[in-house]
């Protein structure tokens, strides 16, 4: 009988103790538990399967380097495992820009994310239309400068550039609208 029983986040927090000893079984428990969820961000960060198969593959193997690192008291694993991935997919989307986006392309992809028709696949509808709807639920200047970073890939620089603001500003819109997207889907997720 246990006498402690472990919650979820507990529990997630198990998992990466035990890949950061190099426990198989726990490194396959971790993808497995993860494996939609940081598939579903790639996959509406990239647009593209192909590449978001990679970006989470990069996103698990990067989790698993810094299993040792992870401290339970700065934040879930879920958000943790996310950044990573958020990261990666933001990189994977700048090395395949050889040029910059010009303003047509930066408004076309702005209200094909917000308003767009989601990727084949059921997992990766489901993540992308819980994305977008998240994405909706912020003020428009907010939800732009997400979108413009994450899925443009654009700097805080370039976003304020793009939308003529302070670089400050920039800066507040994207942080905040990520950590009020974060907060949604962890209040679906509890």
């Amino acid at each position: 009988m246990n006498l402690f029983p472990l919650t979820d986040r507990t529990g997630d927090a198990a998992l990466v103790a035990g890949m950061a000893v190099d426990d198989e079984s726990a490194a396959v428990a971790f993808v497995r538990r993860f494996q939609a969820r940081v598939f579903g961000l790639a996959v509406s960060i990239t647009h593209d399967r192909a590449l978001a198969e990679d970006v989470a593959q990069e996103a698990f193997l990067r989790a698993w380097r810094a299993a040792s690192t992870f401290d339970p008291r700065r934040g879930s694993v879920l958000a943790w495992l996310l950044t990573i991935t958020r990261n990666l997919g933001i990189d994977a989307l700048r090395a395949r820009r050889s040029v910059p986006v010009d303003a047509a392309d930066l408004d076309l992809l702005v209200s094909r994310t917000l308003d767009g028709q989601p990727p084949d696949g059921a997992a990766g509808r489901v993540e992308t239309l819980a994305a977008r709807d998240r994405l909706r639920s912020l003020p428009d200047e907010q939800a732009r400068a997400v979108v413009l970073a994450v899925v443009g890939g654009l700097t805080a620089k370039e976003v304020a550039a793009r939308e003529g603001i302070p670089l400050g500003t920039a800066k507040t819109r994207i942080r905040t609208g990520l950590l009020r997207m974060r907060q949604a889907m962890e209040a679906e997720h509890d």
